[in-house]
């Protein structure tokens, strides 16, 4: 048995709230053992000894979009992976500032090769910059302007770029590990 950690983009934003306990009781409609989830902002934990990781997305975002009533991209990763991203340490040159917060945005598809050979890259309002990535993932300092976050940086992939992604803050990254290593 695999314990996975399940990615949701845009729950709990942008007017589509969803309780976490609707959304452990549709992973576990699916079979998924093991069901938790942290924070709301959608991270799910489960454990399958299903090992087609394509399938299983795609099983977990139609019974989500069919329990919910649209779509929810689902980015699923392995504990490890995720401890993996972490210790890469990809923010270690990074002053930190009141100002900045430290993102990792999970990616469905590959990081377009063109954008991880251009790396560093900065948005041209100085939003984000994009220090560094992986094939499924890109680390992001956001910028805090007037108390707030703008800019989006996946305007920096191609428009090629079929893929959703998903962020959250390292800090929390490295809590949601925990949190599923408690599991």
């Amino acid at each position: 048995m695999e314990t996975y950690i399940a990615f949701l983009r845009a729950v709990n934003v942008g007017g589509r709230t969803v309780k976490m306990d609707r959304l452990r009781e549709l992973f576990t409609g699916l079979g998924l053992e093991g069901v938790r989830t942290y924070i709301q902002s959608g991270n799910v934990f489960f454990r399958t000894a299903e090992t087609d990781r394509a399938a299983l997305t795609a099983r977990i975002e139609a019974g989500l979009e069919a329990g919910l009533g649209y779509p929810v991209p689902v980015l699923l990763r392995t504990v490890d992976e995720v401890e993996a991203l972490l210790a890469l340490e990809p923010f270690a040159a990074v002053e930190p500032a009141e100002d900045k917060r430290l993102c990792v945005l999970f990616l469905s598809e590959p990081l377009p090769e063109e954008v991880r050979a251009a790396l560093p890259v900065a948005s041209p309002k100085g939003d984000w910059e994009m220090v560094g990535a992986t094939a499924d993932a890109a680390f992001v300092v956001m910028h805090v302007r007037n108390g707030r976050l703008n800019g989006n940086p996946a305007t920096a992939f191609p428009k090629s770029y079929r893929g959703h992604a998903t962020s959250r803050f390292f800090h929390t990254t490295g809590k949601i590990v925990a949190a599923a290593r408690k599991g």
